[in-house]
């Protein structure tokens, strides 16, 4: 039996305590600098997978290899810190004498080189750092279960981790610029990617083709086909049980927002795609932990 995993690095063989975790101390700082940016009780929450759209799984690949994969985030952090920079940003805006009109209050950014473009970058790599290290600690737990109840197997060191919240900088059309990916995920030439679809519907272990024009991007999944609200509405338990019929996973009222109908068609997303990567492995679930 082979077992690959979606995370960085080799984590059998690298302890926990020997990988890359953004400090206490750290956070502390940006959050000392600005107290609106806190999210509640963020460094206890290491190891937590969260709510929404986030899960656990254990998929077969296209020859019925394993894949174990897993979806989190900075629990809370990041969407604390974007708000409150949001917020700071708008209120710069109104200061300023730009010289032309920003149409869109949403619209209001930082100058490069302003102190609080500094900040901003500092929170946001803490947040993306710590997510990174939420899903490496979340994966190494998850492959102790499975040794733990499955039969001896072979773990193939082959990893993929991508953030698709995030920003970066990096250089295209021969500038060098700050990229922000929201529910999008870096696809350069030969770079490997995620794409996952909802409970019961595929999903992909993607390689970029480096498409400029895209900035090297592609989506990171499907897309929600409608709210929340409206899917709880629109399904009911036995609409779920079907749609995820064959992967065992939740089948109560709590996750009907979640429900594979309360997306768009995995397969017509995936065709899109086509300019911007190539599918290398196709995965379906059989066990899904989300909620």
């Amino acid at each position: 039996m082979k077992l690959s995993l979606m995370t960085l690095g080799d984590i059998i063989e690298d302890p926990i305590t020997k990988r890359l975790m953004p400090t206490a101390e750290r956070y502390r700082a940006i959050i000392d600098k600005h107290p609106k940016a806190s999210a509640k009780a963020q460094t206890a929450q290491l190891a937590t997978l969260g709510g929404g759209n986030h899960f656990i799984e254990v998929c077969l690949d296209e020859e019925d290899r394993v894949w174990a994969m897993l979806h989190s985030g900075s629990r809370g952090s990041g969407n604390a810190i974007g708000k409150y920079f949001i917020e700071r940003a708008r209120e710069e805006l109104l200061k300023r004498e730009l010289g032309y009109h920003v149409p869109d209050k949403d619209l209001a950014f930082f100058m490069e080189g302003e102190e609080l473009f500094d900040d901003y970058v500092e929170a946001v790599g803490w947040a993306q750092d710590y997510a990174r290290t939420n899903r490496e600690v979340m994966m190494e737990r998850t492959l102790r279960a499975l040794r733990d109840n499955l039969p001896k197997f072979k773990l193939e060191k082959h990893a993929v981790n991508c953030h698709h919240n995030y920003v970066a900088r990096e250089n295209h059309f021969g500038a060098d610029v700050w990229v922000t990916r929201k529910g999008a995920v870096r696809a350069g030439v030969g770079e490997l990617g995620i794409i996952p679809g909802s409970m019961g519907a595929k999903s992909f272990i993607v390689s970029g083709k480096g498409n400029e024009d895209a900035f090297c991007t592609c989506s990171h999944g499907a897309g929600r086909a409608m709210s929340r609200t409206e899917a709880k509405k629109r399904f009911t338990l036995a609409d779920h049980r079907k749609a995820t019929e064959g992967v065992e996973c939740r089948k109560d009222e709590g996750v009907i927002d979640e429900t594979p109908m309360a997306y768009k068609d995995i397969d017509a997303v995936m065709a899109a795609h086509s300019d911007l990567i190539d599918v290398l492995h196709t995965l379906r679930q059989v066990v899904c932990v989300k909620g």
